[in-house]
């Protein structure tokens, strides 16, 4: 029916909060991302994506056209710890149990993670959202180590990470997918996350798009 817009309405003022749920998935040599892990103490996840510039094409002395650059996903991730697996990913090696050696070849990983989705009504559990990123490496990163005072502070790790799309049918390749709880099929996203983090009867993995595709679009 048509009608008149209505600015903030009662359930409509949304709005995105916390990281929450991370979850590390290491990359085999055939490209999944198998048996997936708890990122406990992940503390920020800031997505700093790149490229999407445009290019001015001038003809005949006016602009003609604008192309657009590829664009790629980067982020930020801080953690007050992380996993044993993504020592690895960190550029270290085991030279003995309890032994690391760094400046080694960095694996390729996977992650995930949610952010709660709030509006005026139900606050923080009104939803969530679900945030799955793909072909993952991790820069070398600045550690400070500083002496403990009358004012401690917990070390927090940080790392640039730049990405490596996969393939989606229908789509351009990908390196990021977000699923809303709020408008996803319930016990589609269930399953889904049976999958992510483990259930009974499987191991955590990181399923690729295409299976996501194929779960979520499943009557």
């Amino acid at each position: 029916m048509p009608g008149r817009i209505i600015w903030d309405d009662v359930g409509e003022k949304l709005y995105e909060t916390g990281v929450r749920q991370g979850v590390l998935y290491v990359r085999d040599g055939t490209g999944a991302y198998p048996k997936g892990v708890p990122w406990n103490g992940l503390s920020a996840v800031s997505e700093s994506p790149t490229g999407a510039e445009a290019t001015a094409i001038y003809a005949d002395d006016v602009k003609y056209l604008s192309l657009m650059s590829a664009e790629e996903y980067g982020c930020t991730i801080e953690a007050y710890t992380y996993p044993d697996e993504f020592a690895a990913c960190d550029g270290s090696g085991e030279l003995v149990e309890g032994v690391l050696v760094g400046q080694q070849p960095r694996k390729t990983f996977g992650f995930c993670f949610r952010t709660n989705i709030g509006n005026d009504v139900e606050l923080n559990e009104y939803g969530y959202k679900l945030h799955i990123v793909y072909g993952a490496l991790a820069s070398p990163s600045e550690k400070a180590y500083a002496t403990i005072n009358d004012s401690p502070e917990a070390i927090t790790f940080s790392w640039e990470v730049t990405t490596t799309p996969v393939a989606v049918p229908g789509f351009r390749p990908t390196a990021s997918i977000t699923i809303d709880s709020t408008k996803a099929d319930a016990a589609k996203l269930v399953a889904l996350e049976d999958i992510l983090y483990g259930s009974e009867d499987a191991d955590p993995r990181l399923p690729l798009p295409a299976e996501i595709q194929t779960l979520m679009a499943a009557a």
